[in-house]
């Protein structure tokens, strides 16, 4: 009776868990063949080579943040070939030849490739080539199948090539075609003014391993706008990055983003391509339509882009009219978000001057790889490196004055400002303040011809904080190859002091833009953002730009309060009055620098804003390289930054 008992709770124990597994394998098979039959389905017939790939698919387009199209695709007709297993060269040759009846290929055909044909389509007369000694030797590895295939060729004379009408030399070009890169990749046979005449015959013969298709170019709006910044597409995988591509599933003959735009988001614009099927009789059929990449949408407002390029060249000519501007002919501009570092217009312009034309090139890449000296704009930075490291009080003046180093000529501000504190001195750019901030790092007090003693140690506490806000460090923007300005190995006290002052090191357009936004967002440093997010076909946000937080300023609240106080001073009566009009509350800070062109000391002008100072919304930078040449301290500057500044401010902040 127990025995009984013990047996019949055993059962009940069992059976719900033979029916979980049979229910739950139910559901397995369920889920395998209705949920996932599509996909194992493909992967079987690909498994199997009954499918094939057609051409590359058509890119996904770039738009900018109102949903207009910068860049989009055009409907290309062509023409490609796919080698199937059982094709034999007697057959291609074949598929070649009435290839040659239907369509036209632009160009003839070279000598290595006619060659080529007449080895394939003369065997016996090619085999005749080579003599019974070369055989032999052949057969013993005296001379490879390549050393007879070159004898073969060297040996073929013109006469022997005179055979061929222009019928034979278009087949022997489309057969070369037909066996160009790897064996199981689609080949473009022609992709450049297929004919409706020709695709039309093409699609009623249907010749073997010949698939007609939409492939695609790419097509640009708004012209030469930006054009740079979008960057190129490759025909094929470019050499150098083969073996890359190659183990992430491209074939050879993929085409694939090679620069800027294009390349940074190369895997989410590429499409899917066409998969066909082989048909038991050799011929093809779509199996599986491809599609488009996602769309690229940008923070780019094109109508303000092109706005600010107009306002840039007109101030480039005009600039040019005014005196002391010999070496004077480029000039950048962006506009960004520094909420989340969205740039919404840049731009960088050079013009040259003939007798007849005024000439514009674009130079708006170099944002990120040209670099210069851009003077007393880094003040922010440099003040933080005083409250950093507790060389500065909030709110204590000192008088203003000159600093005279061992064997170095004095150095001051550009004019004396009498009683200054760490608002004021950034209000009226004082570089003396910014002195004592470095001898006190230092260890010094002021003295007539002192001795710093300045050390990797003290450079590299600036350059740290520096980096902090963005300067001389890499950006993070999402543009590919982007530089760093030229950060100077010597070490030496008025180095030091120049370091401060932004007269040492260089910096490009796209540091100074994180810089002045780092500011603005109270010392949040964000990478800078051309994306504003990724679509896919069907409308589905794939990515999108969020404010990429790099790091944050090791500096107290109250401390960066003060210097953002500083930057509005600047607007409101200092330095920067008349760069934008008061009536937007902007905060910001301008620089002059010294430079070198053709030996010849020139002056770098620069200025970096917010605004609304208390709730920034957006930020600007204007720099113009070489604006004025210096010869003593009266040469005249002329004021093409400030007016360039100025009528950028006002077009954003009257329409925008």
């Amino acid at each position: 009776m127990v025995i009984y008992m013990q047996n019949s709770k055993r059962h009940l124990i069992f059976v719900p868990i033979i029916l979980f597994f049979f229910v739950a394998s139910i559901m397995q098979i369920t889920y395998l063949n209705v949920y996932l039959r599509g996909y194992y389905k493909e992967e079987f017939d690909k498994r199997m080579n009954r499918t094939i790939y057609g051409a590359s698919a058509p890119r996904g387009r770039i738009l900018d943040r109102n949903g207009n199209i910068l860049v989009d695709n055009i409907g290309v007709k062509t023409i490609n070939y796919t080698k199937l297993n059982d094709v034999k060269t007697a057959e291609e040759i074949k598929i070649a030849r009435e290839l040659a009846k239907i369509i036209n290929l632009e160009g003839t055909a070279s000598e290595s490739i006619l060659k080529n044909f007449w080895i394939i389509t003369n065997e016996e007369k090619a085999t005749a080539l080579i003599t019974e000694k070369e055989y032999e030797d052949l057969e013993y590895r005296r001379l490879t199948k390549n050393d007879i295939y070159n004898l073969k060729l060297a040996r073929i004379t013109k006469e022997d090539l005179e055979v061929f009408d222009e019928t034979d030399i278009l087949s022997a070009r489309i057969y070369e075609l037909m066996n160009k890169g790897y064996r199981w990749e689609s080949k473009i046979i022609k992709d450049k003014d297929v004919t409706e005449e020709e695709f039309a015959t093409l699609a009623e013969a249907r010749i073997k391993g010949i698939t007609l298709e939409q492939t695609w170019e790419r097509t640009f709006p708004y012209g030469s706008t930006l054009r740079n910044i979008f960057g190129n597409i490759s025909d094929g995988l470019p050499k150098e990055e083969r073996e890359f591509y190659l183990t992430r599933g491209y074939t050879l003959n993929d085409r694939v983003g090679i620069s800027y735009l294009e390349k940074q988001y190369e895997e989410y614009l590429k499409g899917e391509k066409n998969i066909y099927f082989i048909n038991p009789d050799n011929t093809l059929s779509l199996y599986k339509e491809g599609r488009r990449g996602n769309d690229l949408i940008l923070a780019i407002d094109i109508n303000l882009q092109k706005k600010v390029e107009e306002i840039l060249m007109s101030e480039l000519k005009n600039g040019k009219k005014l005196p002391n501007t010999k070496y004077f002919n480029h000039a950048y501009v962006i506009i960004s978000d520094p909420n989340d570092g969205s740039i919404l217009a840049m731009t960088g312009k050079q013009i040259s001057i003939t007798r007849s034309e005024e000439l514009f090139t674009d130079i708006t890449t170099d944002i990120i790889t040209a670099s210069y000296p851009v003077g007393s704009v880094v003040k922010g930075a440099s003040t933080a490196v005083g409250f950093q490291n507790d060389l500065i009080d909030v709110g204590k003046q000192i008088r203003d004055g000159c600093v005279k180093l061992y064997y170095i000529p004095q150095k001051c501000s550009v004019r004396r400002l009498g009683m200054i504190d760490d608002i004021k001195a950034l209000q009226h750019s004082s570089n003396y303040y910014q002195f004592r901030i470095a001898l006190s790092l230092t260890g010094n007090t002021p003295s007539w011809n002192m001795k710093l003693g300045a050390t990797k140690e003290h450079f590299d506490i600036y350059r740290n904080t520096f980096a902090e806000f963005g300067l001389g460090i890499k950006t993070g923007i999402d543009l590919p190859n982007e530089k760093i300005g030229t950060i100077g190995d010597i070490i030496a006290d008025d180095l030091l002091l120049n370091l401060s002052i932004g007269q040492y090191d260089s910096y490009t357009p796209i540091e100074i833009l994180q810089y002045i936004n780092t500011i603005a967002t109270s010392g949040a440093r964000i990478a800078p953002s051309l994306m504003l997010q990724i679509i896919s076909p069907n409308g589905e946000v794939i990515k999108k730009n969020e404010g990429n937080v790099l790091n944050n300023v090791n500096i107290k609240p109250e401390h960066m309060k003060r210097i953002r106080e500083g930057f509005k001073a600047v607007i409101e009566s200092g330095t920067g009055v008349g760069h934008i009009d008061p009536k937007y509350n902007a905060a910001g800070k301008t620089g002059t620098a010294e430079d070198f062109k053709e030996k010849n000391l020139v002056l770098n002008k620069t200025f970096a804003m917010y605004t609304p100072s208390d709730n920034p919304k957006y930020s600007i930078v204007t720099i113009s390289p070489h604006v004025a040449t210096r010869a003593g301290n009266t040469a005249y500057t002329a004021p093409i930054n400030r007016l360039i500044t100025r009528k950028v401010s006002d077009f954003l902040l009257e329409n925008y």
